[in-house]
């Protein structure tokens, strides 16, 4: 008995232990909330105030995640698809019942600075908390009353379905003890104000790390480098914008960028897919200074390679024959507009040579242009943008594949095979 009672009492000890800390984690995600106590400003509704939050909400792209397609705006309703299951955004009208009509402004930067709702539960982080911790007080404040300016809209949100575990909000406790760390942007005192402005912009509202970094199996960020990374729910890569030569964004001019941002197209390459949304509905109406500060400090992320691709190259056997079936499909059907040695035509056509983000990591994004076109944003600097026409209908999968591959290894893109196999994944897939 006394050998045995150290061992029980280790056991004990042990099984108190795997009870006690995810409690702990638990207690401490609920009840920690950094700037809580923070005081606001008075929410007056005046005409500064009011425009202040709308160009906020507009660089945040509220309206495009909280209005369902054909719906009001900000009533909620829309789908996000996750690898979890869909979440359905919320109502953000002051409808008292099914908006946010009932809460505070204290309520509001709870939500945005410490991803919780009004009754203290988790949010989930398909709403971008992760980012929009770094908003200022000041700017969540202007935010919440431009909010309370719109029209109430009475729109119940539908449930989200989420399979087990993960409609279980109290585990969003373990995630955020991983992934989280609320707390406001800090000016770089050695930089300058366009660039403190443009990391505040990148970092917070435009939460751009939600798309463009890696994310794991459970969702949450490998990084913060904004070295790009897939986007599974939308079949689609989100391109590097790191300061890379190569696979991201060091060869580009700042006023490239700002041009990208602003129209949707540059003499480097235009937007298209999830992207053109974003500059449609978000990047076109912000004023120029701040598009500079963000290209600007684009500019200067650490350089970070792109993702490689999953799995083994495809190499095939006749390599050589399909890249020579790639390059006549090329020249009967694009050097027409992207010329011969794919270096495109101002703004109206991107160049394709040197164009590392149709090259590096997956061919997702080229493969599905092919297959189903599509246009850059119309935006007020490109009201009238040309399209690419889709190839689908004509090409068989291994045709698209070969041109896929033709271009990604030509003209020193560097990239790698496409197999047919991906191009038949893609061809079902909704075109955006």
């Amino acid at each position: 008995m006394s050998r045995s009672y150290p061992i029980k009492r280790a056991a004990l000890a042990a099984l108190a232990l795997l009870v006690l800390a995810p409690l702990a984690v638990i207690a401490l995600q609920t009840w920690h909330e950094p700037g809580r106590g923070q005081a606001s400003l008075p929410v007056t509704g005046n005409a500064d105030q009011l425009a202040r939050g709308a160009y906020l909400a507009r660089a945040g792209n509220c309206m495009a995640c909280h209005t369902a397609q054909g719906g009001k705006a900000y009533a909620g309703g829309r789908a996000i698809a996750t690898p979890f299951g869909s979440i359905h955004t919320s109502n953000i009208t002051p409808d008292k019942e099914s908006g946010i009509g009932a809460w505070s402004a204290d309520d509001f930067w709870r939500a945005l600075h410490n991803g919780k709702s009004k009754d203290g539960s988790f949010l989930y982080p398909a709403f971008p908390y992760t980012s929009y911790t770094k908003v200022t007080r000041a700017d969540a404040d202007a935010l919440y009353a431009f909010l309370m300016s719109r029209p109430a809209v009475r729109q119940q949100t539908p449930a989200n379905t989420l399979a087990f575990p993960y409609n279980q909000r109290v585990l969003l406790a373990f995630w955020r003890s991983l992934y989280f760390t609320p707390g406001e942007y800090e000016p770089v005192q050695e930089r300058g104000a366009q660039w403190n402005r443009g990391a505040y912009l990148v970092q917070g509202l435009g939460h751009c790390a939600a798309c463009h970094t890696g994310r794991n199996a459970l969702g949450g960020s490998l990084s913060r480098d904004l070295g790009g990374g897939a986007i599974p729910a939308l079949n689609w890569q989100a391109a590097s914008l790191t300061s890379h030569p190569d696979t991201g964004l060091g060869e580009w001019e700042v006023t490239q960028i700002a041009d990208l941002l602003k129209t949707g197209v540059s003499t480097r390459g235009a937007v298209f897919g999830p992207m053109a949304e974003v500059v449609s509905g978000s990047l076109q109406h912000l004023d120029e200074r701040d598009t500079v500060a963000i290209a600007s400090y684009l500019k200067s992320a650490p350089p970070a390679e792109a993702p490689a691709a999953a799995g083994p190259a495809y190499t095939p056997s006749n390599r050589q024959a399909v890249l020579q079936q790639g390059a006549k499909l090329y020249e009967q059907q694009c050097a027409a507009c992207h010329m011969a040695g794919g270096e495109g035509q101002g703004l109206a056509y991107p160049p394709l040579a040197g164009n590392r983000s149709l090259a590096v990591g997956s061919p997702v994004n080229p493969i599905r242009i092919v297959l189903n076109g599509g246009y850059p944003p119309s935006t007020g600097g490109n009201p009238r943008p040309h399209g690419m026409p889709p190839f689908g209908h004509a090409f068989s999968d291994e045709e698209v594949a070969a041109v896929v591959s033709y271009v990604r290894t030509s003209w020193g893109n560097g990239g790698t095979m496409v197999s047919p196999v991906a191009v038949a994944r893609l061809r079902g897939v909704p075109a955006d």
